[in-house]
């Protein structure tokens, strides 16, 4: 990785989407650890975790790592999703966090050298070009080795450093020992949400 200990960083972390391309690596994130090996890359000024949160139910598995994060580190930056149903009478869930992150990615730009962003989303691209132009590098961490790959090629083509999320897989997975039903703790952090019946637009 091509970090200078003088460079002031932040992390925005799409959740969703970091959260899916583990899982299509296999594996799950101990957000501790991510976080701990980001710190020593250089003056980490912010770590930024953007999701969308289902406010209508009594429980969301989501939440407990959502005030996890919150009270170890992270800037948690949520919203509540937004229930429709398509013309096919299909019920989905709206819960794009792009616009968030990206505000605050123009926002924190002139107190940045270098934004690592979590994320393969191609509409980054865009942004990625804009914050580069004002004199930051721009790192992505995302993956190519799944089937199909997370991460969209004008991304990557764009960013100055591409990590693939599969090379620091030993450095910031979640050991499997940790069963899920301890709940969260320092070590375990439960997976973001997912319904079988709900498909996130």
């Amino acid at each position: 990785m091509s970090f200078y200990p003088q460079e002031r960083t932040a992390l925005f972390i799409d959740g969703s989407n970091l959260y899916a391309a583990a899982q299509a690596l296999g594996f799950d994130i101990d957000y501790k650890r991510l976080l701990e090996v980001f710190k020593t890359k250089g003056q980490l000024i912010r770590a930024f975790y953007y999701t969308a949160l289902i406010e209508d139910q009594e429980y969301s598995p989501i939440r407990p790592l959502v005030d996890w994060l919150d009270y170890n580190g992270y800037t948690m930056v949520t919203k509540p999703t937004k229930e429709f149903t398509d013309a096919a009478g299909r019920r989905k869930i709206k819960g794009n966090m792009d616009i968030e992150l990206a505000v605050d990615v123009m926002e924190m730009a002139d107190s940045l050298d270098h934004i690592i962003l979590f994320s393969g989303d191609g509409d980054f691209r865009r942004l990625v070009d804009a914050v580069q132009r004002k004199g930051l590098r721009v790192t992505v961490v995302s993956t190519v080795r799944s089937q199909p790959p997370m991460v969209a090629d004008e991304l990557r083509r764009q960013s100055d450093i591409f990590i693939e999320l599969d090379d620091i897989r030993d450095q910031i997975e979640r050991e499997s020992n940790h069963r899920q039903d301890n709940g969260p703790n320092e070590d375990y952090l439960p997976p973001e949400y997912e319904d079988p019946q709900v498909e996130i637009a």
